[in-house]
């Protein structure tokens, strides 16, 4: 912090180190904009600008200022009442730009929309098991719904009983707290004729324990961050409403808790999906894939064209990947080709896996059409070959698995520890620009 530099009308000048000129790329001017953002909370600053160089005179980094701005205000301590911090965050941030900001306002404002979103998303995944609930998810996507004008549906139980949805309900019958399947739609005024509808699945276990293949102690308090893949889909779907994409989107989140009570799903159980295929439960922690099956085919039958779920699903991802980049899955390369594109435009790191038929062979069951867990070895990967299984020919599907993203184990510059929302800003961008 420079105090009363010369030139400057301002009384104060902060300084960031952003790395080489060359590298300095609209990731970084984000990470920059939150980290000025967090370090002046501590100083009791109210007003912030930001001058763009005539090298980054474009909607990009104006865009990422501002969503930097925005992201560096989040706190996860919603529930604190005592040591809280009563610093005031930053009251005003201005983007200045040389000639002018002719064309930037729209870019502000869909910065503005993404980032709040993008934040919502954060503090869903933050909320603890106690009081976020499957029941307590979907009233929040509700009141959501009819804040940003979208249409919502919940199915809860008995409904999801008569559709045969039995991956999903077997893992809900451990617990007390009742299971939903959330749908929320989006439909464009004028959507051209054949327009894909693209479907975000999340998952959305609210507290997962690993259900009679339980989880050990150490760091089980985090599995409340186990429905961020939901919480994504509902923070992206807020910002859908607002920019107002050219294609219809549909959010899909199964939302369970999976805890060992006495009814709870057993090794060697056998369930029916929705798809009529049965899967044979080796491990009950591997419950994430069981909800999305049933929610994917669900979503065929709305009419989803195009497919992405979004899950914390494998701790074999943070294995191949750290927790540096999602894992991302397909069974078509253009599709993927799209979202790995959408995702380097926003700064969110993925990387392409494979999906080899080979990988097939480790999910063989001698008792049903397919068993739910592979061999220790590739466990993200016949994870994702699972999911697939279920992916009728000819749909165009992606898995990112955020395990590894999802939640910063320790506070950056630029974010603290918690919750990072990861994946709201791709699912945004790829259906913005869908042509």
């Amino acid at each position: 912090m420079l105090h009363r530099p010369d030139g400057l009308a301002a009384k104060r000048l902060l300084v960031i180190g952003g790395g080489k000129p060359d590298k300095f790329t609209s990731a970084e001017m984000r990470k920059a904009a939150a980290a000025a953002v967090r370090a002046l909370k501590s100083k009791k600053l109210q007003r912030l600008a930001i001058l763009l160089s005539e090298a980054h005179r474009s909607t990009e980094f104006a865009e990422a200022a501002v969503e930097g701005a925005i992201l560096g205000t989040f706190e996860p301590d919603q529930h604190k009442t005592t040591d809280k911090d009563d610093a005031r965050p930053v009251q005003s941030f201005a983007v200045c730009v040389p000639g002018g900001s002719e064309g930037l306002d729209a870019a502000v404002q869909r910065a503005q929309t993404v980032a709040e979103s993008q934040n919502l998303a954060r503090e869903l995944a933050n909320e603890p098991g106690n009081l976020l609930t499957p029941l307590r998810l979907a009233e929040r996507a509700r009141q959501m719904c009819t804040e940003a004008g979208l249409e919502c549906e919940v199915l809860e139980q008995d409904r999801m009983r008569e559709l045969g949805m039995g991956a999903l309900l077997g893992v809900a019958q451990g617990s007390d707290a009742p299971p939903v399947l959330i749908i929320i739609r989006y439909r464009p005024d004028k959507a051209a004729e054949g327009a894909p509808n693209l479907a975000l699945v999340g998952k959305g276990v609210t507290f997962d324990t690993g259900g009679i293949s339980i989880k050990p102690s150490d760091g089980m308090e985090k599995m409340k961050y186990d429905m961020s893949g939901a919480a994504a889909v509902v923070g992206a779907m807020r910002a859908v409403a607002r920019l107002k994409p050219p294609i219809p989107v549909t959010g899909v989140i199964p939302s369970v808790e999976n805890m060992p009570g006495s009814r709870a799903q057993r090794p060697g159980d056998i369930v029916t999906s929705l798809s009529g295929k049965t899967v044979e439960v080796l491990n009950t922690d591997a419950e994430g894939r069981l909800i999305l099956i049933d929610a994917i085919t669900y979503a065929e039958r709305l009419g989803c064209t195009h497919f992405i779920d979004a899950a914390t699903l494998t701790g074999a991802i943070v294995v191949a990947l750290g927790h540096v980049r999602v894992g991302a899955f397909s069974n078509d390369e253009d599709f993927l080709k799209r979202v790995l594109a959408s995702a380097d435009r926003q700064g969110e790191k993925m990387w392409p896996m494979p999906l080899d038929e080979d990988y097939r062979e480790q999910l063989k069951s001698a008792f049903a059409d397919i068993q739910n867990i592979g061999t220790r070895y590739g466990g993200a990967i016949t994870a994702a070959r699972f999911i697939k299984e279920f992916v009728s020919d000819g749909k165009p599907w992606v898995h990112l698995d955020i395990a590894g993203t999802a939640w910063l184990d320790d506070a950056k510059p630029w974010a603290p520890k918690g919750p990072t929302g990861v994946g709201v800003r791709t699912f945004v961008d790829i259906a913005m620009t869908w042509q």
